[in-house]
């Protein structure tokens, strides 16, 4: 084990992503569950095929969860998250997954979530109130 090394990967390689695939499945196979892996990541585009948008996340066992959702400054609070998180509902519900989870902290949206009805888990709490973390859900149909 001593002539191991460890260094930091500046980006994703195809066989980084192959070993990463490989192993998950292996052992959610071996401990008897299906692992139902996929990436997504959906944009949003203006009518000149501007970016304004994404969402970014992972589905995997049984639940599929939001890594990041970006809205262009000038695009918010017209709708554009609303409707890509809904798209992300419309994508995965009926696949077997059961639940739609994230993650957002106090200075982001955390009633931006409570309005499309995710529920809070629970908050960690940080002597910041801005960088206190909440942890969503929401059951997916």
């Amino acid at each position: 084990m001593s002539d191991i090394s460890i260094r930091k990967i500046a980006d994703l390689t195809e066989e980084i992503s192959i070993f990463t695939d490989e192993q998950f499945s292996q052992y959610a196979t071996s401990n008897g569950v299906d692992l139902n892996y996929e990436d997504f990541i959906f944009a949003a585009e203006d009518e000149n095929g501007k970016l304004v948008g994404v969402i970014i996340g992972r589905a995997y066992y049984d639940e599929v969860h939001i890594g990041d959702l970006v809205i262009d400054e000038t695009m918010r609070r017209n709708g554009l998250g609303s409707r890509l998180v809904e798209h992300v509902e419309k994508e995965y519900g009926g696949r077997g997954y059961s639940i739609l989870t994230l993650t957002t902290f106090g200075f982001q949206a955390p009633e931006f979530y409570r309005k499309l009805g995710f529920e809070l888990e629970f908050v960690r709490e940080n002597k910041d109130p801005k960088l206190s973390k909440y942890f969503f859900r929401k059951a997916l149909s």
